[in-house]
């Protein structure tokens, strides 16, 4: 789960909220990460499958500047962490989480072109004040998001993001569109509630949110 506040400081017992109604999605342990100016929260639940001491997330980069939280199984991670290796970085863990972290300090939101699998993650890059976050190209991971209060929530579940704070509402409009079959990929069944659709990512710079596919990559 991932909170970004624009003007109030992010409260550790949302994030903490969020994450417990995560529980049955990651049950081997929690951690999160709260940035000085409490302005940026990571938190995760994990469940343990490679690198089963080292691969607690949120995971940093070797200087603290890049932050991540993943859901994914990574294809032929071995091979990319050989490369990365290779290229300098300094891998703390054996988990294929930690490419993703390392790709994007390489290349940007180009990363995605390196990565294939089943993922859906978060990264926020303190450097440019960037909050990154993508789905895999066929939506196997689930990604959802919300606004409010001048706050970007993200989370795995839309649950979460009620328990953590986001107003919890019908929308009636996706209803209709449910029940004829042509509901927007990016909508819920919830107003304010959006999810990023399958193949896309999106970014937010300074609080200003776009989204962007990835489909053909």
């Amino acid at each position: 789960m991932a909170l970004f506040s624009a003007k109030t400081p992010i409260s550790e017992s949302s994030l903490q909220l969020g994450m417990d109604c995560l529980k049955h999605r990651g049950p081997d342990g929690q951690k999160f990460w709260i940035s000085p100016n409490k302005r940026v929260a990571l938190g995760h639940r994990r469940l343990s499958i490679i690198d089963l001491i080292g691969g607690e997330q949120p995971m940093s980069n070797q200087d603290g500047s890049l932050h991540l939280i993943a859901n994914n199984e990574f294809y032929d991670f071995e091979r990319i962490q050989r490369d990365l290796k290779h290229r300098g970085y300094q891998l703390k863990t054996n988990c294929d989480s930690e490419i993703a972290l390392h790709l994007y300090d390489e290349y940007g939101t180009q990363c995605l072109h390196h990565l294939r699998g089943e993922f859906a993650f978060v990264i926020w890059d303190e450097r440019n004040e960037v909050l990154f976050a993508a789905r895999d190209r066929f939506g196997i991971k689930p990604l959802y998001y919300a606004i409010h209060n001048d706050t970007l929530y993200v989370a795995s579940e839309v649950k979460a993001l009620f328990a953590a704070g986001v107003p919890a509402r019908w929308d009636y409009e996706s209803f209709w569109q449910d029940t004829w079959g042509v509901l927007s990929s990016g909508r819920t069944l919830y107003a304010n509630v959006h999810q990023v659709p399958p193949g896309h990512f999106f970014i937010s710079i300074k609080y200003r949110y776009s989204s962007t596919s990835l489909l053909g990559l």
